[in-house]
Parts: structure tokens; sequence; C-alpha cells
């Protein structure tokens, strides 16, 4: 807190100072310094509690209070299920502080800024200290009616530093932390987007974007250091239509890494193991389509994003190499998976709300080279979801709106099916498909009922 209260401090006396002078040099008094500061300076946040009971052990983040999925069995010598376990806790390291700086100009150019952190961090499952840890950090830079061919007028905005990702801006309507993940895209990551609002009705969203939390799976586990070895950030384009309530927006994503700097071969019996310097790029492209319609106080969206090599943005998928050729150059694939979802919300004193989702796990377009190192998937909270073949999500709630008080009630059922094989190219054989040996593949379904309870007060 002590952290929270510096950082807050020389935030708002850097406003002071920077305010405290008017354009020809003349010193303001206390007075106008304040009345500059209200005009400018935004301090926000709210203080929240999640109270969650799961039916099941589940991969979860940020305390437990971050729903994923529900783990597989996993079956003691008596044949229990060690993981049809149920659990509750409740937790307020959601609790948040921002700072808006806002309405600032230097000629034609509009300058705003936004610092924003919760307590999320330095916890292990739910327990520790929680310590600050920052969620957003960016500075925005605008230019507003510039001329258009027609005589119509467009706008430009330059925002940079850590802010949604655009793929992740869209959301769902829901109670849950996790606003709709793994079946929405889920990402806060460092950027210099560019956005331009093209007369009334059309934007365009240009972005290029690197990795911190929320990185990709390889070779050395999670990490920045395959986009960063590589080179390259990646790359997002967006064109939306907005006409009344209604909104579409297509997008892409293109991800470009390099997992493998070196290539070990193991060793056998007196064999010394090997290693080679590589080549060689998994490349992935992630498209989406997002739809959004409002009218009064009913609010329906809806998105599809067909993910590759998504597991940053905390979809289901992954990658793996699919030959090692001369020179070890290797050859990468991604695999896919299908996730959309459908949220529709009304009301405004009393809020009812309700979202359904869907994934399928469509593998890639070609066989992985093995089964084993060198095949990266989706894995949270020490699960593992390669053999996830596909899933549900269906979460009715309600939220009482009083003054800056906020009460929520929220049901989430989350189904998994899992697999017992899977093909080489990492899709699940299908229920009842006969192996090689005689044996037969199988699937099944797994459940996680979730109810809980949310409190909120805005300030």
């Amino acid at each position: 807190m002590k952290r929270l209260l510096f950082i807050f401090s020389v935030l708002l006396a850097s406003a002071v100072t920077m305010s405290a002078t008017g354009p020809d040099g003349e010193k303001k008094t206390g007075k106008n310094v304040r009345e500059e500061l209200e005009s400018h300076v935004k301090v926000y946040g709210f203080i929240r509690n999640f109270f969650p009971f799961d039916s099941r052990k589940s991969a979860s983040g940020t305390g437990n209070l971050f729903y994923y999925l529900p783990f597989d069995h996993d079956y003691d010598s008596d044949g229990n299920d060690l993981n049809d376990s149920p659990s509750f806790r409740f937790l307020s390291i959601t609790s948040r502080v921002g700072l808006d700086v806002l309405g600032y100009r230097v000629g034609k150019m509009d300058i705003s800024a936004k610092v924003e952190t919760d307590f999320y961090a330095g916890l292990s499952g739910s327990t520790g200290t929680a310590i600050m840890r920052l969620r957003q950090a960016y500075l925005k830079l605008g230019w507003s009616a510039l001329p258009m061919c027609g005589g119509g007028k467009a706008s430009v905005s330059l925002l940079m530093g850590q802010a949604w990702h655009p793929m992740a801006a869209d959301q769902p309507d829901v109670i849950g932390l996790a606003t709709g993940a793994p079946f929405n895209p889920f990402n806060r990551s460092p950027q210099v987007t560019v956005e331009a609002n093209l007369g009334t009705h059309f934007t365009i969203t240009g972005a290029l974007v690197y990795q911190m939390q929320y990185a990709s799976v390889g070779p050395d586990g999670a990490s920045a250091d395959y986009m960063k070895y590589g080179l390259l950030p990646e790359a997002y384009a967006a064109v939306s239509y907005k006409s009344g309530g209604f909104l579409a927006k297509a997008g892409v994503s293109v991800l470009s890494i390099k997992p493998y700097n070196a290539y070990e071969i193991p060793g056998t019996g007196s064999m010394p193991a090997e290693r080679y310097r590589t080549s060689g790029r998994m490349t992935a492209v992630s498209p989406y389509l997002y739809l959004q319609y409002k009218e009064g106080n009913f609010t329906l969206k809806a998105k599809t994003v067909y993910g590759g090599a998504a597991d940053y943005l905390n979809l289901v998928s992954g990658y793996g190499v699919t030959s090692v050729g001369d020179d070890w150059h290797l050859e990468y694939a991604p695999t896919y998976t299908s996730s959309s979802w459908l949220s529709l919300s009304y009301g405004k004193k009393v809020q009812g709300m309700f979202m359904a989702g869907y994934m399928n796990n469509l593998g890639a377009a070609k066989d992985f080279m093995d089964d084993g190192e060198a095949y990266w998937f989706f894995s949270k909270d020490g699960g593992n979801f390669k053999n996830l073949a596909q899933a549900f999500r269906v979460v009715p709630a309600v939220i009482w709106n009083i003054g800056k008080f906020v009460l929520g009630l929220e049901y989430e059922v989350t189904a998994v099916q899992y697999g017992s094989n899977r093909n080489m190219n990492g899709s699940v054989m299908a229920d009842g498909q006969v192996l090689p040996d005689g044996t037969i593949a199988e699937r099944h379904w797994v459940a996680n009922h979730r109810v809980q309870l949310m409190t909120r007060f805005n300030f």
C-alpha cells in the first residue's frame, strides 16, 4: 500500500508541477492548480470481493478467482476421482485503483494517459500476501477534425503502453473475473496501436503487440523470449463498422516467434548429448469476428475466434515441431481452436445477464514430429489440456446496482469433453476410433458448477 501511495503521489505531484505554470510562464495560485487538477486528473477504482463455490477441482488463476476449465478425472487406487472435490473461498485482491489524465492539448494534438493497478500478484493459489501489480499504463495522442476526401472528417489516435489486447477488448457481459476466457481472448500487453475513425461509420485499427504477463508457451515454458529473439512483435489489424446501436468488427492477428534457439539430441549409452543451433519460425494467423447491438438497456454481443497458437490469449491451442531439416532448420505448425460466445444483458438498476460459449479443438494442418517435448499446448494451474476435444459454458447472472454499491450473483457451468488419445496433428481421436494396437479411443465429459457472489463499491 505504501508503494501504491508513493506512485500516485509522484503522479499527482507531476501533474501539479505541469499545471502550476500558465502558458505565459506565470505562476498559478493554489486555487487555479486545484481547479486544473479537478479538470484533468481523475482517480477512480473500486473495492471488490468475490465469493466463489466450485463443485470440482479446476484450472484457475488470480487466487482461484479467474476460472478456466475443470480438470479431467484423476482416479486413486480405489477408483475415486480425486478431482471430484468442492471448494469455497473469498478474496478482495481484485480491488482496483486507477488514474486518468485527460484534457491536455499541445497545438492540435490531444494528450491523455492512464495508470491502473490491482493486488492479485504474490499469491500461490489462495495463499500468500497480495501485492500491487500493473494492469494498464499507457499514454494516448489524438488528432481530431482531420479533413477527408468528400468533405468528411477523420480522427486518429496513437496509444503507447500496456493496455487490453485489441482482440480481448470486446468482452461478454458476465460477473466472473475471467470475462469469458478461455472462450474469449483475455490479454493485456505492451503495444503501439493506431486507430483511425473515418467519418461516422468506419474505423481501422493497426497494432504491434509485445508479450509480457501473457506469453506463449514453448520449450522453456511460458516466456516472452520466443518473441524477443524472434525479433518480430505480434501484428494486428481490424476494421469496424458502426451505425446507430449496431457494431461489426473483423480483425486478424499474426504471431511469428522463434521457440528454439538450440535443439538437443539426448545421449544414449556412452554417446553424449548433442546440441545444435537452429533456425525456423512458428507463424500463426488468428482471425475473428465481433458483433454488437445496443438499444436502450438491452445489449447483444457475439464473437467467434479461429485461434492458432493462441494460448498467450488464454485460448485453448498450441503448436509443435513438424520436421527437422538440413542445417537444423525446424518447421512448426500451430493447432487451431474455434472459440465462440454469445451474451445478452438487459436492465439498469436490476440487470440480468446471460452468456453461452463453445470451443472445439481442430488440431493442426500437419502432423507433429512426435507427441513429446516438441509439442506445447494451453496449460494452466498445473493442468495440461492437450486432450481437450470440445467444451461449453453457460452463465446466467443478475446484478443489483444500488448507487455506488453493486451486488451480483452468478451461476456458471463449464463442461469439457476429454479424449483418451490424440491424433498426430494434436486433435483428439473420435469416440470409438480403433487404434493400431486394437484399443478403442473414448471421450467423456466432466463439468464444474460455480456459484459466486460479488460485491463492489465504486469510487
